[in-house]
């Protein structure tokens, strides 16, 4: 008898911890935590509209997400330290030769003071022919989460919803931006 109460009680005692994982708790549609335990990658909630997130550029003007729309974005988060960075440059300007007008691409620099100096070099060296800027605060925020790896690529459709956002770059992630890039401009 005492076996059988021995039994019942770890089978009851069982069936109650091993209850179903709750559901992600979600902000839009990409979850921020699975059973409480904050995912590396989450968006966070943003620190404005996201239409209302700017950049300045490397000349003082400063633009908003909102200023683009129509047009398909990449905002591009890199440093001249960054060899993901210097291989994915090339490719993005490919992306935007290939869509012309219907793609926009931002270079944001996030490299700091130390590594502004070494900037124009990097421009004349890859050859960089979009326009780069440095972005706010809350636009970096909102990017990257909790995730300061770079570069960091956020791609956006012509309504301004961003579409993805890849932390990155080699011959998958190329791939993955590929189809991001269709998503964000209907190609797909």
């Amino acid at each position: 008898m005492k076996k059988v109460c021995f039994l019942l009680f770890a089978f009851c005692l069982i069936s109650i911890a091993c209850r179903p994982a709750a559901a992600p708790v979600v902000v839009g549609n990409k979850p921020v935590s699975i059973n409480d335990v904050p995912l590396k990658d989450a968006q966070s909630r943003p620190l404005k509209p996201v239409p209302e997130m700017s950049w300045t550029g490397f000349d003082g003007s400063i633009q908003k997400l909102k200023d683009l729309r129509g047009k398909a974005v990449i905002l591009d988060f890199w440093a001249t330290y960054c060899p993901p960075c210097i291989e994915e440059i090339p490719h993005l300007k490919k992306l935007k030769e290939k869509y012309g007008g219907d793609l926009i691409v931002i270079g944001l620099h996030v490299g700091g003071e130390e590594d502004k100096p070494k900037v124009p070099e990097f421009v004349d060296k890859l050859k960089i022919d979009y326009p780069l800027a440095y972005p706010e605060d809350a636009l970096t925020a909102f990017v990257f989460g909790a995730d300061s790896a770079i570069p960091q690529t956020a791609i956006f459709d012509r309504e301004g919803k961003m579409i993805r956002k890849i932390t990155g770059f080699n011959e998958q992630i190329k791939t993955e931006l590929d189809q991001a890039v269709e998503t964000a401009l209907g190609v797909r």
